[in-house]
């Protein structure tokens, strides 16, 4: 009786992952005609309902109006991620409570236009999940193109302290806490500063 072999593992097959979504740019006014599409894909990512998807909306009108406004979406037929962000320059403390998370270092480097603010990059629950670390992950890609095509230093977002899912999941992208602003920073403030270097 002949010995059994095993067969061979299988690799996985199907199109690359850098294949997946096709990342471009909106100019303002096709962001103003998508509207209804991105609430949409912000509802469905997020698993909240109308009232959350309105409040990204007026989030999105608010940047929409900034000077430099980028804003990147994923996807072929339809739209799989979005992010969006602007250059800041002295004015950061205006805008959101960013200069009361910030150093004065990184205020500094705002009054060069060489940072870019990302305040929000949505994708699907999976993409939190899954390959966070990996290059062609989706939300690394989206924030990657707003950062290069703005030819920033670095980029900066502001998370809730208490939103430990998304801070956790911008840390497997490549963020990392302002030296003082993290975890431990004193006294404590509502939202935790990261940063991410292109």
């Amino acid at each position: 009786m002949a010995a059994h072999v095993p067969e061979p593992q299988k690799r996985e097959r199907g199109s690359s992952p850098w294949e997946g979504e096709l990342l471009r740019p909106l100019t303002r006014c096709q962001v103003e005609d998508r509207l209804q599409e991105l609430g949409e894909l912000y509802e469905w990512t997020s698993g909240g309902g109308a009232v959350a998807r309105d409040l990204f909306l007026r989030r999105l009108a608010a940047a929409v109006r900034r000077p430099g406004f980028s804003l990147v979406v994923a996807g072929n037929t339809g739209l799989t991620g979005v992010a969006y962000g602007f250059p800041v320059r002295d004015d950061l403390h205006r805008w959101d409570g960013y200069g009361v998370c910030l150093p004065t270092s990184l205020l500094r480097l705002a009054a060069t236009d060489r940072l870019f603010v990302i305040p929000e990059i949505v994708v699907p629950p999976q993409v939190r999940n899954h390959y966070q670390n990996r290059d062609w992950n989706l939300a690394r890609r989206l924030q990657k193109r707003l950062l290069a095509d703005h030819g920033a230093s670095l980029g900066v977002t502001l998370v809730f302290r208490g939103d430990t899912a998304m801070l956790e999941a911008l840390c497997s992208w490549g963020w990392r806490y302002v030296p003082g602003a993290g975890p431990t920073a004193h006294p404590p403030v509502p939202r935790r500063a990261l940063v991410l270097r292109p």
